[in-house]
């Protein structure tokens, strides 16, 4: 008998639509084992995020031809060995799992029984910086070189809009290669944040969740990605303080931060013009942000 899910056509970034993504996750879960029946999606931005009904399981339908699916399943094991703080993958499923395209994934689910706070994330985020580089290969981070594609790859943006974006990354360019880091590059999340985040009951602890972005980088990247998301979605100052004390470090007190905070919040405004659709909520976050950044102005940005 055929493997479920060979029948499905490959998905592309325009066909990464949540009734396509949820042919994929019937087909995936059919493979696994499990039951896909009233699943409910609960994102559809970098992953489709589902969380089944039938048992306390997520499953991430990751974008099509992205290939390192496999590698963050890797990534679990090697952290979980040093002790770093994350949710755990489903036992007893092989994975990644590949359907239409897309890498599967399957992960313990954590209900939402408190919310998170910024010094939440820093025990969990310290213990993966302290941790060791892991044996196998990991990308770099190229924040660079990510930015200018989605820039280019946008199907959202006007020439002034994409004129904006391309002067502030031009500036970049030049300034980026001065920085210097306060060590080597470690093992880095790349995006932690509060909704990277979740409370295990089990074991009374935050921990660390959606690995997709983690890269070989300098620790100063995961850092300033905590001021920016504390800054611009609302959080009080206390709790950034805070989130600084628990984990030993203020990152506005290095002299590289403003290029880094210039280049994360630059890569957090393109990458979500390259993923929005023309006349969404998002496409429109996105144009305010570009508004303000090219008039100098502090606002506060809409979680997308």
């Amino acid at each position: 008998m055929a493997l479920a899910g060979h029948s499905l056509p490959r998905l592309t970034e325009a066909t990464f639509t949540p009734e396509r993504t949820r042919s994929v996750l019937r087909a995936a879960c059919e493979r696994a084992g499990l039951d896909a029946r009233g699943a409910e999606l609960l994102r559809h931005q970098t992953n489709a995020v589902f969380r089944l009904a039938t048992v306390p399981v997520i499953v991430k339908v990751a974008r099509p031809n992205i290939r390192h699916t496999a590698a963050v399943v890797s990534l679990i094991g090697w952290v979980v060995d040093h002790g770093v703080p994350t949710v755990p993958l489903l036992p007893d499923v092989p994975q990644p799992l590949e359907v239409a395209g897309c890498g599967v994934t399957f992960w313990r689910y954590l209900p939402p029984t408190r919310p998170i706070a910024a010094d939440d994330i820093a025990v969990p985020l310290r213990a993966l910086h302290d941790a060791p580089l892991p044996p196998f290969p990991l990308p770099e981070l190229d924040a660079l070189g990510a930015i200018h594609h989605s820039i280019q790859a946008s199907t959202i943006l006007s020439p002034p809009e994409r004129g904006v974006l391309l002067r502030r990354w031009s500036r970049l360019v030049d300034m980026v290669p001065r920085l210097r880091y306060d060590g080597p590059p470690r093992l880095i999340h790349g995006d932690p944040q509060h909704r990277n985040t979740l409370w295990d009951d089990a074991e009374d602890r935050p921990v660390l969740c959606d690995w997709d972005s983690a890269v070989i980088g300098p620790v100063e990247w995961d850092l300033v990605t905590i001021e920016v998301h504390c800054r611009r979605f609302g959080f009080p100052e206390r709790e950034y303080q805070s989130f600084c004390s628990r984990y030993g470090r203020d990152i506005r007190e290095w002299d590289g931060f403003a290029t880094v905070r210039d280049l994360r919040e630059l890569r957090m405004v393109t990458t979500n013009a390259r993923k929005a659709a023309d006349g969404s909520p998002q496409a429109d976050e996105v144009r305010r942000r570009i508004t303000a950044l090219e008039a100098g102005d502090e606002i506060g940005w809409t979680i997308l």
